[in-house]
């Protein structure tokens, strides 16, 4: 009995080993050509805009947007009729937020404009469109202007008399978090002319346009005080009057 026994164990041994053999060398018994352990990063969006930006905008808008050679950053207010300040596609100009770096550039169109799952081409928000922030992409003379609204969130391109308005409420984190980081770096906004200068920011570059500025500007820029308190009753209202701005809606199939 106990030479029965030992002779199954050397048997069973002997038919484990020779199978263990078989394998190339350094092969584990469970291989895989990706570590399950390690979380798979997501494919980079791509540099061209969805099909339904580039039928639906105009290519020469689109050009601008995506072959950018500078793009700036403006802190806005919805429309007022009675606004006599700077303004910006009808607009008030409340802040400048930036020069926007190449890398900066590039994540905002490709979220805004190659993401799929971040517009929704098929439905429209039941909400009103609140104009936070406005990017200008400028390509030689010529400009393409993108507003972000938030908490109703929605995206509206700007180009000569035509705006295309669509809803990314599937978006809304990335919104969120640009208008968060733009007015994070809010500067007053001075008018470039009065500045005498050629880039559009309007910040104060020199102490001789600080001079000017205290000098020329002050009834020009009396209208800041009436119209922050304006808004500031606007946000407080649960909703706005169906007006101006308000009756554009965003685009449908």
């Amino acid at each position: 009995m106990y030479n029965k026994i030992v002779l199954s164990l050397l048997l069973s041994f002997a038919f484990v080993y020779n199978a263990c053999a078989q394998l190339p060398i350094g092969t584990p018994f469970f291989s895989s050509n990706e570590n399950p352990w390690q979380e798979k990063k997501p494919e980079p969006l791509p540099k061209t805009p969805l099909k339904r930006f580039a039928d639906e905008i105009n290519s020469f808008a689109m050009k601008n947007i995506f072959e950018a050679e500078q793009a700036f950053c403006y802190e806005i207010f919805p429309k007022d009729e009675d606004y006599l300040g700077y303004i910006l596609d009808g607009f008030p100009i409340r802040g400048f937020c930036g020069t926007l770096s190449a890398e900066e550039i590039d994540t905002i169109r490709r979220n805004l404009f190659s993401a799929a799952d971040s517009v929704d081409f098929t439905s429209s928000e039941n909400c009103v469109v609140q104009p936070k922030i406005m990017f200008r992409f400028v390509r030689g003379v010529d400009h393409t202007d993108v507003l972000l609204s938030s908490p109703c969130h929605a995206v509206a391109v700007f180009y000569g008399d035509r705006t295309n308005a669509y809803n990314f409420r599937p978006g809304a984190k990335y919104i969120e978090e640009t208008v968060k980081n733009m007015n994070s770096r809010h500067q007053e906004f001075i008018s470039p002319a009065l500045l005498n200068q050629t880039a559009p920011n309007g910040t104060i570059q020199s102490e001789d346009q600080r001079k000017l500025v205290k000098k020329d500007s002050e009834p020009i820029r009396k209208w800041q005080t009436e119209t922050q308190k304006k808004v500031e009753q606007q946000d407080e209202e649960t909703a706005r009057q169906n007006s101006g701005w308000n009756k554009l809606k965003t685009r449908l199939q």
